[in-house]
């Protein structure tokens, strides 16, 4: 899944899609409501590709974080968790770090997830394609260090 074009804007509620580049910014469409603003470079913008979330063991990307809740509701809009019971939600998904992930952090993870399945990023096409080209690149590697082998 290629979140690299999908955006969080400090004090603007949801996600934005980066529409183009402007001379002081970019120009992003909000998922929500499809409207389009300016975004300046003095906000505090941030790609849905860099974030991760604290796990018990190590930082896990957004992004697969996003692809195991789709895979296990099949790709649809899920109820976002009651406010007590939203720990054990994610939990059932990835075993996050209590101590450091807020409440109102997985309640946005569960509302950004229930945007991109409503906007169709987040669809079953895409996640069958990435575990395709997953497949794929450790034969091209073992071709390539094969080709290499042969030339020294």
């Amino acid at each position: 899944m290629d979140l690299t074009g999908i955006f969080t804007i400090g004090g603007k509620p949801g996600l934005q899609k980066l529409v183009a580049k402007s001379p002081n910014g970019v120009i992003v469409e909000s998922l929500i409501d499809g409207k389009r603003f300016n975004a300046y470079s003095s906000y505090k913008i941030s790609s849905l590709e860099d974030i991760s979330i604290y796990c018990e063991n190590e930082d896990v990307p957004l992004s697969e974080v996003l692809v195991k809740i789709a895979e296990n509701n099949q790709f649809k809009e899920i109820s976002v968790p009651e406010k007590g019971d939203l720990f054990s939600a994610i939990t059932s998904y990835v075993p996050i770090d209590q101590e450091r992930v807020y409440e109102s952090d997985v309640k946005k993870l569960f509302t950004w997830y229930n945007l991109l399945v409503k906007n169709g990023i987040l669809t079953s096409t895409e996640s069958t394609k990435e575990t395709a080209d997953e497949a794929e690149n450790p034969k091209e590697k073992e071709e390539e260090n094969k080709d290499i082998k042969a030339k020294a």
